[in-house]
């Protein structure tokens, strides 16, 4: 459910590619329980995958690819996983930088 939401949200990987620090943050997601925060700007099917780009922190921020399948098998020590931020509104790289 949720990467048929993003296929539909996120532009195709590459596409901001000329952007720079104006293209636009169109997903974050966070783990509730510490550190980690992805800033997600666009995101492209890949098999049975969906691949992500954008600025991922994790004590020390850097744009990067981020795979779905992975982040939904993360659990914390409570047993919580990553979350989305439902009240996300879209805004620039630039403005989202720690």
């Amino acid at each position: 459910m949720l990467r048929k939401a993003l296929e539909a949200l996120l532009p195709p990987l590459y596409s901001q590619e000329s952007l720079g620090e104006e293209a636009i943050v169109f997903v974050h997601f966070f783990n509730p329980c510490g550190i980690g925060d992805w800033w997600i700007t666009e995101g492209s099917p890949e098999g049975d995958d969906f691949t992500m780009f954008g600025l991922c922190d994790l004590g020390c921020p850097e744009l990067g690819y981020v795979s779905l399948n992975e982040m939904q098998g993360v659990r914390g020590p409570l047993g919580l996983g990553i979350e989305r931020d439902l009240h996300w509104r879209p805004m620039t790289l630039r403005e989202v930088r720690p």
